[in-house]
Protein backbone atom coordinates (compact mmCIF):
# COMPACT_ATOMS: atom_id res chain seq x y z
CA UNK A 1 0.00 0.00 0.00
CA UNK A 2 1.18 3.38 -0.91
CA UNK A 3 1.44 5.64 2.00
CA UNK A 4 1.13 9.49 1.50
CA UNK A 5 3.01 11.06 4.46
CA UNK A 6 2.04 14.47 5.84
CA UNK A 7 4.75 16.01 7.77
CA UNK A 8 3.92 18.81 10.02
CA UNK A 9 6.63 21.04 11.40
CA UNK A 10 7.39 24.38 12.75
CA UNK A 11 11.03 24.39 11.96
CA UNK A 12 11.75 24.09 7.90
CA UNK A 13 13.98 25.69 5.59
CA UNK A 14 12.62 28.45 4.24
CA UNK A 15 14.85 28.40 1.07
CA UNK A 16 18.02 27.13 -0.57
CA UNK A 17 20.92 27.03 1.81
CA UNK A 18 18.88 28.87 4.66
CA UNK A 19 20.58 28.88 7.99
CA UNK A 20 17.40 27.74 9.94
CA UNK A 21 17.82 24.13 10.74
CA UNK A 22 17.43 21.07 8.11
CA UNK A 23 16.98 18.25 10.37
CA UNK A 24 13.19 18.22 8.90
CA UNK A 25 14.20 18.82 5.50
CA UNK A 26 17.03 16.30 5.83
CA UNK A 27 14.76 13.07 6.99
CA UNK A 28 11.63 13.75 4.34
CA UNK A 29 14.35 14.05 1.43
CA UNK A 30 15.16 10.78 2.52
CA UNK A 31 12.16 9.13 2.96
CA UNK A 32 10.71 10.24 0.09
CA UNK A 33 13.48 7.94 -1.65
CA UNK A 34 11.27 4.91 -0.49
CA UNK A 35 9.38 3.71 -3.92
CA UNK A 36 6.22 3.20 -1.35
CA UNK A 37 6.25 6.58 0.31
CA UNK A 38 5.38 9.91 -0.70
CA UNK A 39 6.31 12.65 1.66
CA UNK A 40 4.91 16.30 1.56
CA UNK A 41 5.63 18.74 4.26
CA UNK A 42 3.44 21.21 6.11
CA UNK A 43 5.58 24.40 7.45
CA UNK A 44 4.99 27.74 8.83
CA UNK A 45 5.15 30.51 5.85
CA UNK A 46 8.33 33.19 5.90
CA UNK A 47 7.91 36.62 4.56
CA UNK A 48 10.62 35.78 1.91
CA UNK A 49 9.77 32.17 1.11
CA UNK A 50 7.69 30.60 -1.59
CA UNK A 51 4.30 29.25 -0.07
CA UNK A 52 4.79 26.33 -2.35
CA UNK A 53 7.58 24.32 -4.04
CA UNK A 54 9.46 20.91 -4.70
CA UNK A 55 12.51 20.34 -2.80
CA UNK A 56 14.32 17.29 -3.81
CA UNK A 57 11.08 15.91 -5.02
CA UNK A 58 9.54 16.42 -1.57
CA UNK A 59 6.32 18.81 -1.94
CA UNK A 60 6.39 21.70 0.54
CA UNK A 61 3.22 23.78 1.44
CA UNK A 62 4.15 26.86 3.79
CA UNK A 63 1.22 28.12 5.20
CA UNK A 64 0.83 32.42 5.88
CA UNK A 65 -0.52 32.64 9.56
CA UNK A 66 -0.93 36.08 9.59
CA UNK A 67 -1.49 39.04 7.39
CA UNK A 68 -0.18 41.28 6.66
CA UNK A 69 2.30 38.58 6.03
CA UNK A 70 5.67 40.74 6.45
CA UNK A 71 4.25 41.19 10.37
CA UNK A 72 4.45 36.86 11.06
CA UNK A 73 6.81 37.10 14.28
CA UNK A 74 6.42 33.47 15.62
CA UNK A 75 8.49 30.79 13.89
CA UNK A 76 12.01 30.88 12.18
CA UNK A 77 14.92 33.67 13.68
CA UNK A 78 15.20 31.95 17.31
CA UNK A 79 12.25 29.46 17.57
CA UNK A 80 8.88 29.64 18.54
CA UNK A 81 9.69 29.74 22.60
CA UNK A 82 12.12 32.56 22.39
CA UNK A 83 10.52 34.76 20.21
CA UNK A 84 6.89 34.60 22.50
CA UNK A 85 8.93 35.68 25.26
CA UNK A 86 10.43 38.43 23.32
CA UNK A 87 7.94 39.81 21.24
CA UNK A 88 3.91 40.91 22.00
CA UNK A 89 3.33 40.28 18.60
CA UNK A 90 4.80 37.06 18.74
CA UNK A 91 2.18 36.49 21.63
CA UNK A 92 -0.79 37.12 19.92
CA UNK A 93 0.06 34.70 16.63
CA UNK A 94 -0.23 31.51 18.50
CA UNK A 95 -3.70 30.80 18.11
CA UNK A 96 -3.68 31.92 14.63
CA UNK A 97 -0.99 29.40 13.75
CA UNK A 98 -2.84 26.63 14.84
CA UNK A 99 -5.92 27.78 13.42
CA UNK A 100 -4.36 28.35 10.03
CA UNK A 101 -2.17 24.87 10.31
CA UNK A 102 -4.80 22.97 10.92
CA UNK A 103 -7.09 24.59 7.76
CA UNK A 104 -4.01 23.84 5.35
CA UNK A 105 -3.66 20.32 6.80
CA UNK A 106 -7.30 19.53 6.37
CA UNK A 107 -7.15 20.67 2.25
CA UNK A 108 -3.73 19.08 2.00
CA UNK A 109 -5.45 15.98 3.20
CA UNK A 110 -8.00 16.42 1.03
CA UNK A 111 -5.78 16.55 -2.16
CA UNK A 112 -3.09 14.39 -1.65
CA UNK A 113 -5.16 11.88 -0.04
CA UNK A 114 -2.99 11.36 2.74
CA UNK A 115 -3.32 8.76 4.57
CA UNK A 116 -0.38 8.55 7.60
CA UNK A 117 0.87 12.17 9.43
CA UNK A 118 3.92 12.49 11.33
CA UNK A 119 3.68 15.58 13.73
CA UNK A 120 7.28 17.28 14.71
CA UNK A 121 6.48 18.98 17.99
CA UNK A 122 3.86 17.65 20.40
CA UNK A 123 2.84 21.50 20.62
CA UNK A 124 1.35 22.64 18.06
CA UNK A 125 1.78 20.02 15.82
CA UNK A 126 1.07 16.96 17.11
CA UNK A 127 -2.75 18.79 18.55
CA UNK A 128 -3.28 19.64 14.73
CA UNK A 129 -2.47 15.45 14.16
CA UNK A 130 -5.51 14.74 17.21
CA UNK A 131 -7.40 16.94 15.63
CA UNK A 132 -7.48 15.26 12.28
CA UNK A 133 -7.35 11.71 13.95
CA UNK A 134 -10.88 12.16 15.43
CA UNK A 135 -12.59 13.49 12.66
CA UNK A 136 -11.13 12.07 9.61
CA UNK A 137 -9.24 9.04 11.28
CA UNK A 138 -6.28 9.20 9.69
CA UNK A 139 -3.46 7.92 11.95
CA UNK A 140 -0.32 9.78 13.23
CA UNK A 141 2.89 9.44 14.83
CA UNK A 142 4.40 12.53 17.20
CA UNK A 143 8.47 12.91 17.78
CA UNK A 144 9.12 15.02 20.96
CA UNK A 145 12.01 17.16 19.97
CA UNK A 146 12.75 18.31 24.10
CA UNK A 147 11.49 22.30 23.84
CA UNK A 148 7.68 21.18 23.50
CA UNK A 149 7.91 18.81 26.45
CA UNK A 150 10.16 20.81 28.67
CA UNK A 151 8.67 24.38 27.76
CA UNK A 152 5.04 25.17 27.94
CA UNK A 153 4.02 24.41 31.67
CA UNK A 154 0.53 25.08 33.09
CA UNK A 155 -2.71 23.14 33.87
CA UNK A 156 -3.91 23.57 29.87
CA UNK A 157 -0.67 22.72 28.68
CA UNK A 158 0.06 19.64 30.12
CA UNK A 159 -2.96 18.35 29.57
CA UNK A 160 -3.00 18.89 26.62
CA UNK A 161 0.26 17.01 26.28
CA UNK A 162 -1.24 13.95 27.84
CA UNK A 163 -4.26 13.91 25.45
CA UNK A 164 -2.04 14.15 22.69
CA UNK A 165 0.59 11.62 23.90
CA UNK A 166 -2.10 9.51 24.58
CA UNK A 167 -3.89 9.21 21.01
CA UNK A 168 -0.96 8.71 19.58
CA UNK A 169 -0.59 5.58 17.02
CA UNK A 170 3.44 5.60 17.92
CA UNK A 171 5.45 8.27 20.18
CA UNK A 172 9.14 8.84 19.56
CA UNK A 173 12.05 11.01 21.11
CA UNK A 174 14.90 12.14 20.05
CA UNK A 175 16.67 11.63 23.40
CA UNK A 176 16.42 8.73 26.93
CA UNK A 177 16.21 12.50 28.71
CA UNK A 178 13.33 13.56 27.08
CA UNK A 179 11.30 9.64 27.34
CA UNK A 180 12.33 10.18 31.02
CA UNK A 181 10.51 13.18 30.89
CA UNK A 182 7.31 12.35 29.48
CA UNK A 183 7.18 8.93 31.82
CA UNK A 184 7.82 10.11 34.82
CA UNK A 185 5.28 13.39 34.22
CA UNK A 186 2.58 12.22 32.34
CA UNK A 187 2.10 8.57 31.58
CA UNK A 188 4.82 5.75 32.62
CA UNK A 189 2.90 3.26 30.31
CA UNK A 190 3.07 4.32 27.31
CA UNK A 191 5.44 2.97 24.80
CA UNK A 192 8.12 5.37 23.29
CA UNK A 193 10.93 4.73 20.62
CA UNK A 194 14.06 6.79 20.86
CA UNK A 195 14.75 7.80 17.66
CA UNK A 196 17.54 10.94 17.18
CA UNK A 197 17.64 13.19 14.20
CA UNK A 198 20.28 12.20 11.70
CA UNK A 199 23.53 13.76 10.46
CA UNK A 200 24.91 13.32 6.53
CA UNK A 201 27.94 11.38 7.15
CA UNK A 202 29.42 11.96 3.99
CA UNK A 203 28.84 15.98 4.30
CA UNK A 204 30.33 15.93 7.93
CA UNK A 205 33.79 14.75 7.48
CA UNK A 206 37.54 15.90 8.01
CA UNK A 207 37.68 15.91 4.23
CA UNK A 208 36.03 19.20 3.98
CA UNK A 209 38.29 21.23 5.84
CA UNK A 210 39.00 24.12 4.52
CA UNK A 211 42.27 26.32 5.64
CA UNK A 212 40.78 29.32 4.22
CA UNK A 213 38.46 29.88 6.89
CA UNK A 214 41.90 30.04 8.85
CA UNK A 215 43.07 32.48 6.40
CA UNK A 216 39.52 34.44 6.34
CA UNK A 217 39.74 34.78 10.34
CA UNK A 218 43.66 35.04 10.70
CA UNK A 219 43.64 32.46 12.45
CA UNK A 220 47.41 31.26 12.98
CA UNK A 221 46.30 29.02 16.34
CA UNK A 222 43.99 26.69 18.09
CA UNK A 223 40.83 27.44 16.32
CA UNK A 224 37.88 26.92 18.73
CA UNK A 225 34.66 26.84 17.46
CA UNK A 226 30.58 27.15 19.09
CA UNK A 227 27.39 27.16 16.69
CA UNK A 228 24.32 27.81 17.88
CA UNK A 229 21.47 30.48 18.89
CA UNK A 230 22.84 33.23 21.00
CA UNK A 231 20.23 32.56 23.92
CA UNK A 232 20.59 31.55 27.42
CA UNK A 233 20.34 28.27 27.55
CA UNK A 234 23.39 27.54 25.30
CA UNK A 235 25.57 29.26 27.71
CA UNK A 236 28.16 30.90 25.73
CA UNK A 237 28.46 33.25 28.55
CA UNK A 238 30.40 31.12 30.53
CA UNK A 239 32.82 29.97 27.21
CA UNK A 240 33.31 33.31 26.40
CA UNK A 241 34.51 33.66 30.71
CA UNK A 242 36.81 30.82 29.73
CA UNK A 243 38.86 32.17 27.08
CA UNK A 244 41.43 34.26 29.24
CA UNK A 245 43.02 31.41 31.12
CA UNK A 246 43.25 29.75 28.12
CA UNK A 247 44.93 32.64 25.92
CA UNK A 248 47.63 32.74 28.74
CA UNK A 249 48.66 29.16 27.37
CA UNK A 250 48.04 29.37 23.88
CA UNK A 251 47.72 33.44 23.07
CA UNK A 252 47.12 32.24 19.18
CA UNK A 253 43.96 30.95 20.40
CA UNK A 254 40.48 31.76 18.38
CA UNK A 255 36.91 31.27 18.85
CA UNK A 256 34.58 31.67 16.24
CA UNK A 257 30.68 32.28 17.46
CA UNK A 258 28.69 31.30 15.00
CA UNK A 259 24.98 32.06 15.20
CA UNK A 260 22.37 35.10 15.94
CA UNK A 261 20.13 36.01 18.94
CA UNK A 262 19.09 38.05 21.59
CA UNK A 263 22.16 37.88 23.85
CA UNK A 264 24.15 38.91 21.12
CA UNK A 265 25.17 42.19 21.88
CA UNK A 266 25.29 41.10 25.74
CA UNK A 267 27.97 38.81 24.41
CA UNK A 268 29.94 41.05 22.66
CA UNK A 269 30.29 43.68 25.32
CA UNK A 270 31.40 40.80 27.95
CA UNK A 271 34.04 40.11 25.15
CA UNK A 272 34.95 43.88 25.25
CA UNK A 273 35.23 43.58 28.77
CA UNK A 274 37.45 41.09 29.32
CA UNK A 275 40.01 42.49 26.30
CA UNK A 276 39.25 39.20 24.28
CA UNK A 277 38.02 41.10 20.88
CA UNK A 278 41.43 39.51 19.25
CA UNK A 279 40.30 36.25 19.92
CA UNK A 280 36.72 36.13 19.66
CA UNK A 281 34.82 36.42 16.50
CA UNK A 282 30.88 36.75 16.06
CA UNK A 283 30.65 35.49 12.58
CA UNK A 284 26.75 35.97 12.52
CA UNK A 285 24.65 32.78 10.80
CA UNK A 286 26.21 30.54 8.44
CA UNK A 287 24.62 28.48 5.79
CA UNK A 288 24.28 25.44 6.35
CA UNK A 289 26.07 24.18 3.30
CA UNK A 290 29.16 25.77 4.69
CA UNK A 291 29.02 24.78 7.94
CA UNK A 292 30.83 21.22 7.73
CA UNK A 293 33.76 23.35 6.46
CA UNK A 294 33.95 25.35 9.82
CA UNK A 295 33.75 21.72 11.92
CA UNK A 296 36.03 20.20 9.65
CA UNK A 297 38.49 22.86 10.04
CA UNK A 298 38.29 23.39 13.39
CA UNK A 299 40.44 21.60 16.32
CA UNK A 300 37.45 21.96 19.17
CA UNK A 301 33.69 22.36 18.96
CA UNK A 302 32.53 23.75 22.59
CA UNK A 303 28.69 23.51 23.61
CA UNK A 304 28.50 24.65 27.07
CA UNK A 305 24.28 24.42 27.38
CA UNK A 306 22.90 24.87 30.98
CA UNK A 307 19.52 24.66 32.86
CA UNK A 308 17.53 28.19 32.86
CA UNK A 309 14.19 28.63 35.23
CA UNK A 310 12.20 27.82 32.19
CA UNK A 311 14.08 25.53 30.00
CA UNK A 312 15.87 22.16 30.39
CA UNK A 313 17.95 20.97 27.41
CA UNK A 314 16.44 17.36 27.10
CA UNK A 315 17.41 17.19 22.88
CA UNK A 316 20.52 15.21 21.56
CA UNK A 317 22.53 18.11 21.11
CA UNK A 318 22.94 17.30 17.00
CA UNK A 319 26.03 19.58 16.79
CA UNK A 320 28.35 17.46 19.03
CA UNK A 321 27.50 14.77 16.67
CA UNK A 322 28.32 16.85 13.58
CA UNK A 323 31.22 17.85 15.08
CA UNK A 324 32.61 14.39 15.76
CA UNK A 325 31.59 13.07 12.38
CA UNK A 326 33.97 16.05 11.16
CA UNK A 327 37.09 15.43 13.12
CA UNK A 328 36.45 18.08 15.94
CA UNK A 329 37.53 17.02 19.61
CA UNK A 330 34.08 18.02 21.43
CA UNK A 331 33.62 19.74 25.29
CA UNK A 332 30.02 19.76 26.37
CA UNK A 333 28.07 19.78 29.81
CA UNK A 334 26.56 16.70 31.09
CA UNK A 335 23.07 17.56 31.39
CA UNK A 336 20.16 16.77 29.46
CA UNK A 337 20.87 14.85 26.17
CA UNK A 338 24.46 16.25 25.33
CA UNK A 339 25.87 13.38 27.78
CA UNK A 340 23.82 10.59 25.98
CA UNK A 341 26.66 10.63 23.08
CA UNK A 342 29.35 10.34 26.06
CA UNK A 343 29.18 6.69 25.20
CA UNK A 344 30.43 7.05 22.13
CA UNK A 345 32.94 9.99 22.95
CA UNK A 346 34.28 8.21 26.24
CA UNK A 347 36.83 11.13 27.29
CA UNK A 348 38.88 10.00 23.96
CA UNK A 349 37.94 12.80 21.92
CA UNK A 350 35.48 14.93 23.80
CA UNK A 351 35.32 15.77 27.44
CA UNK A 352 31.96 16.53 29.63
CA UNK A 353 31.97 19.30 32.28
CA UNK A 354 29.56 20.52 34.44
CA UNK A 355 27.18 23.43 33.61
CA UNK A 356 28.00 27.08 34.59
CA UNK A 357 31.59 26.67 34.90
CA UNK A 358 34.13 28.53 33.16
CA UNK A 359 37.17 27.26 35.14
CA UNK A 360 36.18 23.73 34.48
CA UNK A 361 36.04 24.44 30.38
CA UNK A 362 39.13 26.16 30.37
CA UNK A 363 40.51 23.62 31.71
CA UNK A 364 38.47 20.79 29.01
CA UNK A 365 40.19 22.74 26.54
CA UNK A 366 43.86 23.50 27.70
CA UNK A 367 43.98 19.60 28.45
CA UNK A 368 42.63 18.61 24.70
CA UNK A 369 45.00 21.10 23.59
CA UNK A 370 47.73 19.57 24.98
CA UNK A 371 46.67 15.73 23.97
CA UNK A 372 45.86 16.35 20.36
CA UNK A 373 48.11 13.71 19.11
CA UNK A 374 46.52 11.04 21.31
CA UNK A 375 43.15 12.60 20.63
CA UNK A 376 43.92 12.33 16.39
CA UNK A 377 44.28 8.67 17.14
CA UNK A 378 41.29 7.69 18.19
CA UNK A 379 38.86 10.11 15.63
CA UNK A 380 38.64 6.86 13.42
CA UNK A 381 36.59 4.82 15.74
CA UNK A 382 34.50 7.31 17.55
CA UNK A 383 33.25 8.40 13.52
CA UNK A 384 32.74 5.23 12.77
CA UNK A 385 30.59 4.47 16.21
CA UNK A 386 28.52 7.67 15.29
CA UNK A 387 27.91 6.62 11.67
CA UNK A 388 26.11 3.49 13.37
CA UNK A 389 24.00 5.61 15.90
CA UNK A 390 23.48 9.04 13.72
CA UNK A 391 23.56 8.55 9.99
CA UNK A 392 20.32 9.45 8.16
CA UNK A 393 20.03 6.62 6.40
CA UNK A 394 19.44 4.36 9.12
CA UNK A 395 17.41 7.04 11.12
CA UNK A 396 15.20 7.02 7.82
CA UNK A 397 15.02 3.31 8.24
CA UNK A 398 13.91 3.53 11.70
CA UNK A 399 11.08 5.54 10.81
CA UNK A 400 10.10 3.88 7.69
CA UNK A 401 9.55 0.68 9.81
CA UNK A 402 6.98 2.37 12.46
CA UNK A 403 5.10 4.26 9.28
CA UNK A 404 4.68 0.81 7.57
CA UNK A 405 3.76 -1.19 11.02
CA UNK A 406 1.01 1.27 11.65
CA UNK A 407 -0.44 1.16 7.98
CA UNK A 408 -0.08 -2.43 8.53
CA UNK A 409 -2.23 -3.10 11.04
CA UNK A 410 -4.87 -0.59 10.47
Amino acid sequence: MKINLLVLTTTFPRWKDDTTPTFIYDLSKRLNEKVDLNVMVLAPHHPRAKEYEVMNNVKVYRFPYFYPKRYQKLCYEGGISPNIKRSLLAKIQVPFIVYFELVNAVKILKKEKINLIHAHWVIPSGFIAIIIKKIYNIPFVVTAHGSDIFNFQGKIPTALKKIILLNANKITVISNTIKNEILSKFYSTLDITIIPMGVDSKLFNSNNRDDSIKKKYNIQGPFLLFVGRLIEKKGIEYLIRSLPEVIKLFPKTKLLIIGTGILETKLKNLVKKLKCDDHIIFTGPIPNNILPKYYATADIFIGPSIRTTDSITGGLGITFVEATLAGCATIGTDIGGIGEISNIIKDKTGILVKQKDSKEISNSIIKLLNNMPLIEKHKRQTRKETVKNFDWKIIAEKFYKIYKEIIRTL
